[in-house]
């Protein structure tokens, strides 16, 4: 594939493939920008009432798949997931375009972990029992409550009915490992409310849940609802309130909270984290794709505005800054998307170097969101030949006086109460 497909200018185009550093995991990311109805809290790159472009936006998506494959000399992927969106919106044959695509382009590892999004008001038995048939091992549905008025007030389009129809259409599909998205601290919600959908959440007994805490997002629907004085503004300090009883709730059920928003069911990682002596201790239901993003690995984004960051020996790229990496993302508008890609165009929107210091608060950063995990000493090491604790022996004091944070001979991580406050911990790693 020409560089110029991927390039703003001859200047920034991509190093030949065997400057990356290969010996990461890579995941996949494949946008769908298509919903059936959006949300007024979203601000993703997402559309509505456009599937008179279904067709050719999957040809496009299909030609990208294809050139990075091809870039990427069908480098293995570890993770694939297929977000949007809500990718069950495709009929069968796009689909499986898409996952064929995949197949001629890159080779999968034995144990990839393969993830589609779904939507409990836009999918049915006939659609899971084709996303297993496609190899989608992995399940994640945006369900966000099951209280009707908060499903009401969020705009989904499913109510708490067809929440139950899809799990169990989803376990009779022969999913095993499902995840649900919940969402918390919406204008005026009540603690009975969210311990209640808790609960619910837990009875399905699902592998993963995501608990996310409601952000008002510029130029969103919602935005313009607070602003106008049409919705009361959220309350940061019952937010608060509701994440620590999601956080006693689902460890009375028997969930690990590995990431500061994620839980899953644990099996064989459980030694593991009781001895504390490997670098990776997230339980075996965590969504792997995300880990990849959490521990600073790489990762390209496929379709409309979507992501992509690999990473790089520095004389690879620019010495003088030395550069550890490059990240960029897509263009948005999906008739542009498709435009540029038949045209044999560049769909690059954004791009720019990561030099080591950002590199290694960005690795701060994100590790500190697995709250088990943390940032491995040993890993930082052989990535960046330095000892983090000595980088940021400053930070690490500060916040370990606190009792936020603490550090062992394998890793620093947050303590319980240094998770409630985790942005800020963040923050004061970045350059």
């Amino acid at each position: 594939m020409d560089n110029a497909l991927l390039s703003v200018s001859p200047a920034t185009r991509l190093p030949h493939h065997s400057q990356w550093d290969q010996r990461q995991p890579l995941g996949l990311y494949i946008h769908i920008p298509f919903c059936e109805k959006k949300c007024p809290y979203c601000d993703f790159n997402t559309y509505a009432k456009l599937d008179n472009l279904f067709d050719a936006y999957v040809d496009a998506l299909c030609l990208e798949i294809g050139q990075w494959g091809e870039r990427l000399q069908r480098r293995p992927l570890h993770t694939i997931f297929l977000g949007g969106g809500t990718p069950t919106v495709l009929e069968e044959r796009a689909l499986t375009q898409i996952f064929e695509t995949v197949h001629k382009a890159f080779e999968l590892s034995p144990k990839c972990e393969i993830t589609s999004e779904a939507n409990p008001g836009t999918v049915d038995r006939r659609k899971f029992a084709i996303l297993r048939k496609l190899g989608v091992t992995r399940l994640s549905m945006g369900v966000q409550s099951f209280q009707p008025q908060e499903l009401a007030f969020l705009g989904r389009i499913h109510n708490v009915e067809d929440v139950h129809r899809a799990f169990d259409a989803a376990r009779q599909a022969g999913f095993d490992n499902i995840n649900l998205d919940f969402i918390f601290g919406l204008p005026n919600q009540s603690r009975q409310d969210w311990t209640d959908t808790l609960a619910r959440a837990i009875a399905l007994d699902p592998e993963h849940l995501s608990l996310y805490s409601l952000i008002v997002e510029p130029e969103t629907p919602l935005f313009h609802w607070v602003q106008s004085g049409r919705v009361d503004v959220p309350d940061d300090d019952q937010a608060g309130l509701l994440y620590e009883i999601a956080i006693e709730q689902m460890a009375a059920a028997g969930y690990i909270q590995y990431e500061v928003s994620n839980w899953a069911k644990a099996t064989r990682g459980e030694r593991a984290r009781e001895q504390g002596i490997e670098e990776e201790v997230a339980p075996d239901f965590a969504c792997q794709h995300n880990l990849i993003y959490w521990r600073n690995q790489e990762y390209i984004g496929v379709g409309p505005g979507a992501h992509s960051f690999l990473s790089a020996q520095a004389s690879a790229l620019d010495p003088s800054n030395r550069a550890t990496g490059l990240r960029w993302s897509n263009r948005k508008p999906v008739p542009g998307y498709i435009k540029r890609m038949v045209a044999a165009d560049t769909v690059e929107d954004f791009r720019e170097q990561i030099d080591l210091e950002t590199s290694m608060g960005e690795t701060m950063m994100l590790g500190l969101r697995l709250v088990e995990e943390g940032v491995a000493l040993a890993r930082f090491r052989r990535r960046y030949a330095a000892d983090l604790r000595q980088i940021y022996a400053e930070q690490i004091q500060r916040f370990t006086a606190l009792g936020l944070m603490t550090v062992d001979a394998q890793r620093v991580r947050l303590t319980a109460r240094g998770v409630m406050v985790g942005n800020q911990i963040f923050a004061a790693f970045l350059p």
